[in-house]
């Protein structure tokens, strides 16, 4: 596999060390991202590019949308993640081999780069009410 994208810890193996260490204060969790998230969408580049390049006016003069569109668009995928309050959040996978694109991984992994930004997001949130609880001294 030849897509580029930052490691990742596994979430469920983190959750079991914080529960076996009966550590409870308030968190953010792996279902509280995913409680936040209300829709996600998935395109490359290519797809969007073409959709750009199709509107009027848009197009060289004898050139088709297939022909102002590279190749390496298609090898880029793109996830954005609306959540709850409406913000949104993108991530990418780059595939640095054509020959091993592969659409459905292009998506988890695009996936996994937008919940990625999610979690400092929410847990800036989070910080923010439990600042906001704690009397000033």
């Amino acid at each position: 596999m030849n897509h580029i994208h930052s490691p990742r810890t596994d979430d469920n193996a983190v959750e079991q060390e914080i529960a076996a260490k009966g550590l409870t204060a308030p968190r953010i969790t792996p279902a509280d991202i995913e409680g936040n998230i209300v829709s996600e969408h998935y395109f490359t580049a290519g797809e969007a590019n073409r959709i750009v390049m199709s509107g009027p006016g848009r197009l060289p003069a004898g050139l088709s949308v297939d022909e102002c569109s590279p190749k390496a668009l298609d090898l880029l995928t793109f996830c954005v993640l609306v959540l709850r309050n409406g913000f949104t959040v993108t991530g990418e996978s780059a595939c640095a081999s054509p020959e091993n694109f592969d659409a459905a991984v292009g998506i988890k992994i695009a996936r996994a780069n937008a919940v990625n930004k999610v979690w400092p997001l929410m847990g800036y949130e989070l910080r923010s009410a439990l600042s906001a609880r704690r009397p000033t001294a």
